[in-house]
């Protein structure tokens, strides 16, 4: 595994700003944030990227006032997207916490792109994570608490 992501390197390095490739998408999806919390093992690992769960997914809750969300996986929601119909989801879509949706719909045209071609690239889109649930619905999967706890007294 960090064979691959040694690998990656070059490629990250040789991505500039404005092109429109895999390679460059590589790299938006690293200073993004995507893959902290869409690829699992990937924060554990010290941020290398195993091409085999890239992305995928993790059936972790984070339940909250909204209900537990989960972190999707981009390779199966953009399974049946062209790259034109991922760049207008990207601009436009919602998400429950904590997703950051402000900062995909912040991204420039030519990175959306990239991003969309390096999802692309990682092959098989693998199995969808759990659906969200609403807010008092008990999560059967594992689940962080993000709620506040106000202190007493």
């Amino acid at each position: 595994m960090a064979a691959c992501c040694l690998a990656a390197i070059p490629v990250i390095a040789a991505a500039q700003s404005g092109d429109v490739s895999a390679a460059r998408g590589l790299y938006v999806s690293i200073i993004g944030g995507c893959h902290d919390c869409h690829t699992g093992g990937y924060n554990e690992s010290g941020g290398k990227i195993d091409p085999a769960t890239a992305l995928a997914g993790v059936p972790l809750g984070y339940s909250g006032p909204w209900g537990t969300s989960y972190a999707s996986n981009l390779r199966d929601s953009v399974k049946d997207m062209s790259e034109e119909e991922f760049v207008k989801f990207a601009k436009t879509f919602t998400a429950k916490p904590p997703m950051p949706v402000y900062n995909v719909h912040a991204m420039e045209e030519t990175d959306l792109r990239s991003l969309y071609l390096y999802i692309k690239s990682l092959g098989s889109p693998g199995a969808p994570m759990p659906e969200a649930l609403p807010p008092g619905a008990e999560p059967a999967t594992p689940y962080i608490v993000m709620e506040p706890v106000m202190p007493k007294g």
